[in-house]
């Protein structure tokens, strides 16, 4: 018997995730770790399970998802989208409910980087006239 499985990937701010949707009970794995483990803020979790409880299929997939880089809030929205784009891999007619919500949309701001010869990105070492 084949290994039933929808895959996707999602990405924001320097965060990637990697999304298996799999038939199931509903269980969300972060890293081999239960959804509440990984991220410890309510606003995370639930922002992983938007979409699942958008289209109504919280409780028919479980998911694994592997996510590195970035901080929790990337994570969770690289989440989110990959879990969206494993939904319409499964379901196309899923896309307009989505896309509507604004799932399906790739958050384009990134990390700036810290320039030379500057406390960082945009911040300046203080200037001293004398």
């Amino acid at each position: 018997m084949a290994l039933i499985q929808y895959l996707a990937i999602g990405r924001r701010k320097r965060a990637t995730a990697r999304v298996f949707l799999r038939p199931g009970t509903g269980t969300i794995k972060v890293n081999g770790k239960p959804v509440d483990s990984h991220f410890n803020t309510y606003t995370s979790k639930s922002i992983v399970r938007q979409a699942l409880l958008a289209t109504e299929m919280a409780d028919k997939f479980d998911v694994m998802i592997n996510v590195n880089g970035g901080g929790l809030t990337g994570q969770a929205g690289a989440a989110r989208l990959g879990i969206s784009r494993a939904l319409i891999e499964f379901n196309a007619e899923l896309r307009g409910k989505l896309k509507a919500l604004g799932y399906l949309t790739r958050d384009p701001r990134e990390h700036e980087r810290k320039k030379y010869g500057q406390a960082g990105a945009r911040a300046r070492f203080q200037f001293s006239k004398r």
